[in-house]
């Protein structure tokens, strides 16, 4: 599928992609239908607002399972990486996408990479249960996107 220069909107049909996760295990996004998604793009992992973003994630997973998604974070950074910043965090099941290779080509996909920096936008991105985008939204790199927000957005609020 062609690489976006602007991030999807609601209601696209989105591209379905694998990635590995943070245990290299594989994330196939087909694999999910009939559940709502969270994609949680973050820049890098390892600085403190992507912590709290991701941190924000797995506390809040009984909320997230009862409303049916899944949530996930995503950023180019490599598998061991991932891993090694999971650990660091104390993540238990949030799963952790490494975008590495090709080089952020999922975020490319969804027109949320920054060619500049060579990493994603933070970003919030809902699929709805047969994968179309429900919800977007960009923040600033310097922003915490705020967890009530998305948990409103996916109770229908």
């Amino acid at each position: 599928m062609k690489e976006r220069t602007s991030p999807v909107k609601a209601t696209e049909t989105v591209p379905e992609f694998v990635l590995k996760d943070h245990d290299n295990k594989e994330f196939d996004l087909s694999s999910r239908k009939g559940k709502r998604v969270l994609l949680s793009l973050h820049p890098l992992a390892w600085t403190s607002i992507c912590a709290k973003q991701m941190q924000a994630l797995e506390a809040n997973e009984d909320t997230f399972a009862s409303l049916n998604t899944v949530p996930v974070g995503l950023s180019i950074d490599s598998v061991p990486c991932k891993q090694a910043w999971a650990e660091h965090l104390g993540i238990k099941s949030l799963r952790l996408l490494s975008d590495f290779w090709p080089h952020g080509h999922v975020a490319r996909l969804y027109g949320l990479f920054r060619e500049k920096e060579g990493f994603s936008e933070r970003a919030n991105v809902i699929l709805d249960e047969k994968g179309k985008v429900s919800f977007v939204k960009v923040y600033p790199l310097s922003q915490l996107p705020d967890i009530e927000e998305i948990i409103a957005v996916l109770k229908g609020r």
